[in-house]
């Protein structure tokens, strides 16, 4: 088994219904993502996954959630735009698009700091 990974960033404010405390205002972040996906075998050229189309999936999905306030989003409208919820919601799109019989989304993980942060995976 392989395993690859792409990290990207992206920029937006949220804020968490029903906490405590002050995540409950509007705030922002400069999130990290960091994306891994596991591959069963290599292609002729030895590649399992090309980093650049797996850059390109992760840059669209991230397109949607930049600038925003994330509390707006179609995903976030019934929860709250956590960094758990966010990693949930990009590894199933994600997920969609590329998993195959030799590919699949592996763990996404998430991180509103350098020092937190939440992880999804199945």
């Amino acid at each position: 088994m392989y395993e690859l990974d792409v990290t990207r960033e992206f920029s937006a404010a949220h804020h968490l219904c029903g906490y405590n405390g002050n995540c409950a205002k509007v705030h922002g972040h400069n999130w990290t993502v960091q994306i891994f996906i596991q591959c069963k075998k290599l292609d002729d050229v030895g590649i399992g996954f090309d980093f650049k189309i797996l850059k390109k999936e992760l840059d669209e999905v991230l397109e949607t959630l930049d600038h925003q306030d994330l509390n707006t989003h179609e995903a976030f409208l019934q929860k709250n735009p956590t960094s758990e919820n966010i990693a949930e919601y990009i590894y199933k799109f994600l997920g969609s698009r590329i998993n195959t019989e030799n590919v699949k989304v592996s763990r996404v993980r998430v991180c509103e700091s350098a020092n937190s942060g939440a992880s999804y995976f199945e």
